[in-house]
Formats: C-alpha cells, structure tokens, sequence
C-alpha cells in the first residue's frame, strides 16, 4: 500500500489514539493543574501526531525528518510529565506503564521512519 497521505502512517494512527488517551487521561486530573501539567500534557501529546502530519505534508525530505525529531522530543517531554503525574499520584502506576508502552512503540516507529527516509 502506497502512502499518500499522513492518515496512511501507522504511526500517525497510534500517536492519535495516544493523544486521545491523554485527553481522557487529564479530564480525571484537579481543577488546579488545568494550566498546569493538564496543560503541559495535552499539548506535548497533540504536538506529536501534528508534527508527522506537517512534515509528511512538506516538499522536502530534510523538512519531514526535522518534524519527526520534534516529535521524538514531544514523546520524551511527555514521558517525563508522566513520571511527575505518577510521582503526584495523579495516576496509578498501572495507568503509567500503559501510556510509557504506547511512547516506547511510538518512538520506536518514528526511529525506523527516519532511518527509511535517511
């Protein structure tokens, strides 16, 4: 199967499906870490499937991989507001370990993607 556009990366599908799990995650987070670490998470999470979009939508193979490094340091800023949640007890270590396996599968992905395109 060709890939014609960014929603026909596998990749792309799963950082969504993270990013919806990080949504729902936050909403059970306090009112006062609403522009804190909800904040802060959300966006590192969108940020990472909004990032393979935009550099598989540019004209160069320079640009796509550069956007694929931003979003391997969404997931590692993300890995790291997920220890300072379970450190907050903000989710349970259960819920951790779901959401660093889903990272670790995700990164692993964007690192064959950019070695493919290097």
């Amino acid at each position: 199967m060709k890939v014609q556009s960014h929603r026909d990366l596998k990749v792309w599908q799963k950082a969504i499906d993270m990013t919806m799990t990080c949504y729902q995650l936050t909403s059970n987070f306090p009112d006062s870490e609403r522009y804190g670490l909800t904040s802060q998470i959300r966006r590192a999470a969108v940020s990472v499937p909004a990032n393979i979009a935009e550099g598989k939508g540019r004209s160069s193979t320079g640009a796509y991989i550069n956007h694929i490094g931003i979003a391997v340091g969404s997931i590692a800023e993300l890995d790291t507001h997920f220890e300072i949640a379970l450190r907050l007890e903000l989710i349970t270590g259960v819920q951790s370990q779901t959401l660093r396996s889903q990272l670790d599968e995700i990164g692993r992905m964007l690192s064959g993607l950019r070695k493919s395109l290097s």
